[in-house]
């Protein structure tokens, strides 16, 4: 096919010898399978902010880090070049989640290079070496379901054991590949001890998987990971390895509102004194 024209650096560079076919077109970018050499791979093209239909952006990116002040007030300000950084830190935040998730042992698709928008990655495929179809145009027995729910709900466990929330996880992103289940679309990961939305976020995600595989092993639909992993995660008690139940029993124990109101007063009295040492010295 024609060469698209945010793959002609890539072609001119030598990353990219061909380019096959268009694979998808969706809210936030077109990904393209292409030849680098010997091997097949896909080329993710994201969409910028006016093309991307992605909702609530902001939630998402809140927690992650950049560079130095300059950028960070940039972006606040939304300047030109604070919308070039906004950008530049949304593409950047899935190559950097898929390298941290790949070496904490998730199966997620091998990132390669991250240039002028455009993301080379591995090409995900089935048994018969075809690209992998998404999790929702697969039939489950329910034993398979119950299995890739398993599986899934670990993987979900090492992301958070290495600081990241998918943020956006249901069947729609999953693909079927040869070896299992591949978690994709990162590009919204959220910075787990980053962001003040990062709890519902682990428990949308995890409800998302109850509710599809809940269709084929309808047991699944009374679980409560979500917050069972949430707990050990936030006690840091959290490992892969963690024999989940799948229950939780919320803590009923009666908050000590005199204790608490004693610890208020105390720091405020405590604030108070550091005050008036500092109005002495001035003074």
């Amino acid at each position: 096919m024609k060469v698209p024209q945010r793959l002609k650096p890539l072609v001119e560079e030598g990353l990219v010898d061909e380019v096959l076919s268009q694979l998808m077109s969706g809210k936030e970018a077109t990904v393209y399978v292409v030849r680098s050499g010997d091997s097949i791979r896909c080329a993710k093209v994201y969409k910028d902010a006016k093309q991307r239909s992605f909702k609530n952006a902001v939630s998402y990116t809140e927690g992650r880090k950049v560079k130095n002040s300059r950028q960070a007030r940039a972006m606040e300000k939304g300047t030109r070049y604070g919308r070039q950084m906004q950008e530049e830190l949304w593409q950047n935040a899935e190559v950097d989640a898929l390298f941290r998730l790949a070496n904490a042992g998730v199966r997620v698709p091998q990132p390669y290079i991250c240039t002028d928008g455009v993301l080379l990655m591995e090409l995900v495929t089935d048994a018969e070496g075809d690209v992998a179809p998404r999790l929702n145009d697969v039939e489950l027995t329910p034993e398979r379901a119950r299995e890739c729910h398993a599986y899934l709900i670990n993987q979900v466990v090492r992301m958070l054991c290495a600081g990241i929330i998918h943020g956006d996880l249901s069947e729609y992103n999953i693909l079927m590949a040869a070896d299992g289940p591949v978690i994709i679309d990162l590009p919204q990961a959220v910075d787990a001890a980053g962001n003040n939305e990062a709890r519902p976020m682990l428990l949308r995600d995890v409800q998302n998987l109850a509710v599809y595989f809940g269709q084929f092993a309808p047991e699944l639909l009374a679980t409560d990971f979500g917050k069972e992993i949430w707990k050990l995660y936030e006690a840091g008690e959290l490992t892969p390895e963690y024999a989940l139940t799948g229950q939780f029993e919320a803590d009923t124990t009666p908050v000590d509102m005199a204790g608490l109101m004693h610890e208020i007063e105390e720091t405020r009295r405590e604030q108070e004194a550091l005050l008036r040492r500092l109005q002495e010295r001035q003074d």
